[in-house]
């Protein structure tokens, strides 16, 4: 493999080029946008993910930018009480449990460490792509300025819409979820009512929840995400945000416990998130054109596990692409996709169906689903404790 193309400097195309650089792959990185930049407020970054990042050098560089949550904390929505709770930094439960840490960090603090371990002045800003053709050598990319250029692979990390999973597929792959987010991060002093500032806690209720935890060193702010049923239908087609006042965001929590009509109300909202998935691909590659992250399996955030099933997406096909042997380059997508999606497809699914399960009315199925939430930790285990590189061979491990 001489030199791979990556299209999108997001977190998985910077932790992709990073993981090649380390493998000694020849990777560009090419970015539509003129400067590099996250959209969205914050990440949650669990186990599965920062153990790789460690092994790519820039652990140290989260650990001093990021908050780790004390507890994970079901609320009800009217009157506050603990649903369910299980410690997460408190005795390092999490870290002995699973291995590695579960940080909450400002996307733009993570983008920066990502961009800074690669250089930022090796990404290729202002490159939009508008066609890709196989050649006999490769690919050919074409940009929106009229230039191209050629690479033996290429990565589209470029989102949810990704412009290089519709030169694969044909089409477009997103379907809307009928629910929609506000988003904000405000700092704790503004916050008296909310109880244990510093964990990572679900207020559910009917028709809505809200999502939050502390990010920065200090824990001195909280991201949060509040999500909706509706509307049935995304007037704005593609574009994933839409205008909305302010008053829209704060009916949807007309009676809900002080803690959250605080958090919502400390952001003056003018936009609305629609929450789109991307729709299960036959694929994830075509000749010598692969997807990783959002790109090929975009889901639902409400396992937080968008960011983290895009880095190991990253380590894995890095690995696979320097795995000793004769494979061809399609051999090796093949068995990168064969590794990555029956646990990227079931992690979608469980996202999905966490946003019903969320919004269910008071009554004898918020019953049953509080009694299920008394064994989550345990049940989504899998997730969390989950080591993308022990699935590769010991001969390729020891190389890597």
């Amino acid at each position: 493999m001489e030199q791979v193309a990556i299209v999108g400097a997001g977190i998985g195309g910077l932790t992709l080029a990073l993981a090649l650089r380390q493998r000694g792959v020849d990777a560009v990185v090419y970015e539509q946008a003129s400067s590099l930049h996250e959209i969205g407020a914050a990440v949650a970054l669990s186990a599965n993910a920062t153990r790789l990042l460690a092994e790519l050098g820039v652990g140290d560089a989260l650990d001093e930018v990021s908050t780790e949550p004390t507890e994970l904390i079901f609320r009800s929505w009217s009157d506050g009480r603990r649903i369910s709770s299980f410690p997460v930094k408190e005795e390092q439960w999490y870290r002995t449990t699973c291995g590695a840490p579960y940080y909450g960090v400002h996307r733009k603090e993570l983008q920066r460490i990502l961009g800074q371990a690669w250089g930022e002045d090796a990404v290729r800003l202002g490159h939009r792509l508008v066609g890709l053709d196989r050649t006999v050598d490769g690919v050919r990319l074409t940009w929106a300025d009229g230039t191209s250029d050629t690479a033996d692979l290429v990565v589209g990390a470029d989102g949810v819409r990704s412009t290089v999973r519709q030169w694969m597929t044909g089409g477009d792959d997103t379907r809307f979820s009928g629910t929609s987010g506000f988003r904000g991060i405000v700092p704790v002093d503004l916050l008296p009512s909310l109880p244990d500032p510093q964990a990572i806690q679900f207020w559910v209720g009917p028709g809505a929840h809200l999502l939050h935890y502390a990010i920065g060193r200090d824990g001195g702010h909280v991201n949060f995400l509040a999500v909706v049923e509706g509307p049935d239908r995304w007037r704005q087609g593609s574009v994933w945000r839409d205008d909305c006042a302010h008053d829209e965001a704060m009916a949807h929590f007309q009676g809900w416990h002080p803690a959250v009509t605080e958090m919502v109300g400390a952001v003056t909202h003018t936009e609305r998130w629609g929450l789109f998935v991307v729709q299960s691909l036959r694929h994830w590659s075509r000749g010598h054109v692969v997807l990783i992250g959002d790109a090929a399996h975009g889901m639902l955030p409400h396992q937080g596990q968008g960011a983290n099933q895009t880095i190991e997406d990253a380590v894995v096909l890095a690995d696979l692409l320097v795995t000793p042997g004769t494979d061809s380059v399609q051999q090796r997508l093949a068995e990168y996709e064969h590794r990555r999606k029956p646990r990227a497809r079931r992690v979608q699914r469980l996202s999905w169906v966490t946003n019903r399960i969320l919004h269910v009315e008071d009554g004898p199925e918020a019953s049953a689903r509080n009694a299920m939430l008394q064994d989550v930790a345990r049940d989504i285990r899998w997730i969390h404790d989950f080591d993308a590189r022990r699935q590769m061979p010991s001969s390729l491990m020891k190389r890597v």
